[in-house]
């Protein structure tokens, strides 16, 4: 087969590292592969995924667009991509890739388009224009059932076209991963620490934990909060976080070395408002660590061994604070908890069988 893919942008995050996983290995299973990125591609310290496609021999293009301004002629250079590959499959991951590369395929003459709703989110403009565009999906494919709902209630697809198949994550990176070390940041060996790992904006609800940070890291003590990610909040976090000094609270920035990081946390927390199926909790359980999320799309499906002990209803701090105090006065039960976690994932969730649905489910395509 060849497939072409098309994702919104090719930046270090949980979509991006799914499509990276199965265009790697339908590669390694001798189909034909080649990756359009909407926005331009990442450069340095953020170019992982990038360079992990390129050494594979994958073609990589770019629609090189940087705004929302610049979506029209992203669009105009998907089209001549697309034409030239007569692919047997285009899919597509993202809201933005699911609205131009489904058109785009559309009008350049592919039959097979699948698109890839990997978050529920339900702001009226962009489920209008994703409603539009996916009715020129054959299939669609949805990371958990709650996406699979939200596909069928807010964007209109018809169960027919609706498929789930969830994300997975290579385990033994985070397994094998070495502890990071604590004075490397100015804190003690000793430091018991709660892990956000995250987009830094308004969705990942970031609030509650600045109303709970006197109970996760309460002064005086050897509990710690650290933040890693970048976005539109850092600024802000970045002030905030500097009123209560850094031997309570940091913030990272982006790093790249999340699996050493995941591996000395005692917890890894994600409050977030809406989501698809995270894969820094798939991570977090793979490195053996407890976790506690909100009750967004997916935990469901991740977390049902131990739902009530380690989900939370979607804003309430204060429920988020008492699950966190658990794994964080008692190390034995965090340890009990995530190893459930990392034999689940190990389970449940392995890149090659996330590779083989899809696989699967194209070849049923090209048969109707």
């Amino acid at each position: 087969m060849q497939i072409d893919f098309v994702i919104t942008e090719l930046f270090v995050g949980g979509a991006e590292r799914c499509l990276t996983e199965l265009a790697l290995g339908m590669a390694d299973s001798g189909d034909k592969v080649r990756v359009f990125s909407i926005g331009s591609l990442p450069k340095d310290e953020q170019s992982g995924l990038v360079n992990r496609l390129h050494e594979a021999g994958i073609e990589i293009a770019s629609g090189e667009a940087k705004t929302t301004l610049q979506a029209f002629t992203a669009y105009r250079r998907l089209k001549k991509w697309l034409t030239k590959s007569e692919a047997d499959i285009c899919q597509t991951f993202l809201h933005h890739a699911n609205v131009l590369g489904t058109l785009a395929a559309k009008s350049a003459g592919l039959r097979n388009r699948v698109a890839g709703i990997r978050v529920a989110e339900s702001r009226t403009l962009r489920c209008q224009l994703e409603r539009y565009a996916l009715r020129s999906a054959r299939s669609v494919i949805c990371v958990s059932t709650a996406v699979q709902e939200y596909a069928a209630s807010q964007l209109g697809c018809p169960q027919s076209k609706l498929m789930v198949i969830p994300n997975a994550v290579d385990a033994s990176h985070f397994i094998n991963a070495p502890e990071f070390s604590w004075p490397k940041i100015g804190w003690p060996e000793d430091s018991v620490v709660t892990l956000f790992v995250g987009r830094l904006h308004q969705q990942k609800g970031l609030e509650l934990l600045q109303a709970e940070i006197d109970r996760l890291a309460p002064s005086n003590s050897n509990r710690r909060l650290l933040l890693v990610g970048d976005g539109p909040q850092r600024d802000a976090l970045q002030e905030w976080a500097s009123r209560y000094g850094q031997n309570r609270v940091q913030l990272l920035g982006w790093r790249s070395d999340i699996a050493p990081l995941m591996a000395s946390s005692r917890l890894v927390i994600l409050p977030s408002r809406y989501e698809g199926m995270p894969n820094v909790i798939l991570e977090a359980m793979a490195a053996g660590k407890p976790v506690v999320c909100s009750r967004i799309e997916g935990s469901r499906e991740l977390l049902q061994h131990d739902w009530e002990e380690q989900t939370f209803p979607i804003g309430d701090s204060n429920r988020m604070a008492i699950l966190a105090n658990r794994y964080l006065e008692d190390s034995s039960i965090a340890h009990e908890t995530g190893a459930i976690n990392q034999r689940f994932i190990q389970k449940h969730h392995v890149i090659s069988a996330m590779v083989k649905e899809y696989r699967d489910h194209y070849r049923t395509m090209l048969k109707t």
